[in-house]
C-alpha cells in the first residue's frame, strides 16, 4: 500500500508547500503543472513559494487530460530535468501529472484547487481518448496541500459535484461485495470501511455544505481525500467505482452534453441503490440538499440518453462485476428503473 507522508487541508496551507517538499527532501529542481486558468489563481503563488525555499521551478501549462497531452508534460518535465512535480489545478491537471511522474518515476505532490471528484489523493486517473474514457493506474501523491481558502473561489457546482462522486462510494461497496459473493473477488474490509466512511461523512453533513462557505469545502475535503487512500488499500478503485461509474462513463458516450462526473455518478448511485434495494430515496435526498443533480434534466441529458447509457453500461468495464450483471438491463427494465427513481418521467 502507498499513501501520502502529507495532508495539509486548511486554510491558507499552499503557504506550507515548500516546506513541505523540502521535509520529503526534493531535489532542488521541480516543476510545476497548472492550467491556463488555475495558473493565475495558485500555480503562479505555488511556483513562488518553492522558489522562496530554493527549489528552481519549471512552469507547465497543461490542457486536456489525454495520453498526448500526458507526453507532453512528461517531456517538457524530463527535458528541464525536473526530479519532482506539483499539480495544481482541478481534476485533469492532476490526473495528467500523477500519470507524468509515474513515467518518469518521479514524487508529486498534490495542490487541488477545485473538489470535483475523489482523484486529489487516489492512485487511479481518467483520461478522455477517441471519444472514450481510460481509467489507468498512476502514483500516489508524496503530499497533498488542500487550500481551502483557494478551492472555495471555483464554483461550487464543481465542489457538489465531488461531494457526489464520494457519496456514489456506497453503491461501489455494494457491488464489491456481490462481486465478492458470486465470483469470488478479493475484497479489502479496510478499504470498504474507509470508502463508506467517507460517503457517510458527507451525506450526515450535508446540511452544511454551501456554496461561498470555506468551511463548507473543509468537510468535503477530507472524506473526498480518505476515499483515494481507500483505493490505494485497495489497491484498485473497486471501493468507490461501481455500476454507477459505468453508467456514468455510458452516459458520456451517450449525451450530445454529458455533465460532471461526479454529478453523474450520483445520479447513477439513486438508480443502482434501487436495484440494490437499498434507501436510494435518502441518497437522493442528500444530494439535493447539497444542490447536486437528481434528475436527467438537472443533469442536462435527455431521458433517451440516460436509457441508453443504462443499457450499455455493462459494457464499459466487463471485467468489473457489478449489481448489473453480465448481460446488462434491457431497455424496457431501464426504462422503467429511471422512471421509478425520479430521474426522468
Amino acid at each position: 500500500m502507498a499513501f501520502p507522508r502529507t495532508v495539509l487541508a486548511g486554510h491558507g496551507v499552499l503557504s506550507e508547500l515548500g516546506r513541505s517538499c523540502r521535509q520529503f527532501d526534493f531535489a532542488d529542481r521541480g516543476a510545476v503543472v497548472t492550467g491556463p486558468k488555475t495558473a493565475s489563481l495558485a500555480g503562479a503563488r505555488a511556483g513562488e513559494v518553492l522558489t522562496e525555499s530554493g527549489f528552481h521551478i519549471d512552469m507547465i501549462v497543461a490542457h486536456e487530460a489525454t495520453m498526448a497531452e500526458v507526453e507532453r508534460v512528461a517531456g517538457e518535465a524530463r527535458t528541464a530535468g525536473a526530479r519532482f512535480l506539483v499539480a495544481v489545478g482541478g481534476g485533469s491537471k492532476i490526473d495528467i501529472t500523477k500519470v507524468a511522474a509515474h513515467q518518469l518515476k518521479i514524487p508529486w505532490v498534490s495542490v487541488p484547487t477545485s473538489a470535483a471528484h475523489d482523484g486529489i489523493s487516489s492512485p487511479r486517473a481518467s483520461l478522455h481518448d477517441a471519444g472514450s474514457i481510460a481509467s489507468i493506474s498512476a502514483t500516489v501523491p508524496m503530499g497533498i496541500l488542500a487550500d481551502t481558502s483557494v478551492i472555495v473561489q471555483a464554483p461550487f457546482r464543481l465542489l457538489a459535484s465531488g461531494c457526489a462522486d464520494v457519496m456514489s462510494n456506497v453503491t461501489a461497496v455494494l457491488d464489491w461485495k456481490l462481486a465478492t459473493r458470486l465470483r469470488n473477488e478479493e475484497f479489502s474490509s479496510t478499504a470498504a470501511t474507509l470508502s463508506e466512511y467517507a460517503a457517510r461523512e458527507i451525506s450526515e453533513h450535508a446540511g452544511l455544505i454551501k456554496p461561498n462557505l470555506e468551511e463548507s469545502v473543509w468537510i468535503a475535503i477530507r472524506p473526498m481525500i480518505v476515499a483515494g487512500i481507500a483505493m490505494s488499500v485497495a489497491g484498485s478503485s473497486r471501493p468507490c467505482s461501481g455500476s454507477e461509474h459505468l453508467f456514468s462513463h455510458a452516459l458520456d458516450r451517450s449525451a450530445a452534453r454529458p455533465s460532471l462526473h461526479g454529478e453523474q455518478c450520483g445520479v447513477g448511485a439513486i438508480m443502482m441503490m434501487y436495484l440494490h434495494g437499498g434507501d436510494w430515496k435518502q441518497l437522493k435526498a442528500a444530494l439535493r440538499t447539497i444542490g447536486a443533480p437528481v434528475t436527467a434534466r438537472e443533469l442536462g441529458v435527455s431521458p433517451e440518453e440516460v436509457i441508453e447509457a443504462l443499457v450499455q453500461a455493462h459494457t464499459i468495464r466487463p471485467e468489473r462485476y457489478t449489481i448489473l450483471g453480465d448481460n446488462g438491463l434491457t431497455r424496457e427494465a431501464a426504462e422503467r428503473l429511471a422512471n421509478m427513481t425520479g430521474v426522468i418521467g
